[in-house]
C-alpha cells in the first residue's frame, strides 16, 4: 500500500543510514516510471537512470561523492543523468545549461517521493566529482550526472529539520 501524495511529501526526509534487505525490482520500476512522468521542457525528457546494485560500483559512488558511505550502505543507487544536448537541440545554451536540469531535478523530486510512498529511505546526493560518477559508471560526456538516489529501507528515524515560514519565502504582488 502506498502514502496518499501529500503525506509522502509531509513524510519525506533525507535518510543516510539502510537496512540490507533488497528492493522488490517491481519497485525499482515504480520509481523509473514515476522519474519518467516528470514535466519536462518541450517534453524532450532529456535524462537517462542509471540503476546501479553492485556494491563495488555504490562504493566507487560514495568515493566520487566525497566520502559520502551512506551512498555504499544503501542496497540501491539511482544515479540521474542529463543529456543537455538534446535539450539544446530546441532551446539552444538555455537548454543545455537550465531546462534539462530542471527536467531532471523535478524526476529526482518524484523518485524521492515515489520512494516515501512505498516505505523506502532516499537522499538527494548532488555533491560529487561528475568526472568519477561518469567513469565509475562508463558514461560518455554527452550524460550529465545531476542526481545520486541512494535508497533502502530506512534503518534511522529521520531528524526534525526546521522550515521557514511561508511568509518568510513568499512574495505576493
Amino acid at each position: 500500500m502506498t502514502k496518499d501524495l501529500i503525506d509522502a511529501i509531509q513524510e519525506r526526509h533525507s535518510i543516510r543510514a539502510y537496512e540490507t534487505t533488497a528492493i522488490p525490482d517491481a519497485t525499482i520500476g515504480r520509481l523509473l516510471e514515476s522519474a519518467h512522468l516528470a514535466p519536462s521542457a518541450g517534453n524532450l525528457q532529456p535524462w537517462k537512470f542509471v540503476v546501479v546494485r553492485n556494491a563495488t560500483l555504490r562504493q566507487a559512488l560514495a568515493e566520487a561523492a566525497f566520502g559520502q558511505d551512506f551512498i555504499a550502505a544503501a542496497p540501491v543507487n539511482i544515479v540521474v543523468c542529463a543529456e543537455p544536448e538534446r535539450s539544446a537541440a530546441r532551446y539552444g545554451e538555455r537548454g543545455a545549461g537550465l531546462y534539462c536540469l530542471q527536467d531532471t531535478a523535478a524526476a529526482t523530486q518524484n523518485i524521492l517521493l515515489t520512494a516515501t510512498a512505498y516505505g523506502l529511505g532516499s537522499c538527494w546526493v548532488g555533491a560529487f566529482d561528475e568526472a568519477k560518477v561518469r567513469q565509475t559508471l562508463g558514461i560518455g560526456p554527452e550524460l550529465r550526472p545531476t542526481a545520486i538516489i541512494p535508497l533502502g529501507y530506512p534503518a534511522e528515524e529521520p531528524e526534525e529539520v526546521a522550515y521557514r515560514s511561508i511568509d518568510e519565502v513568499t512574495l505576493i504582488m
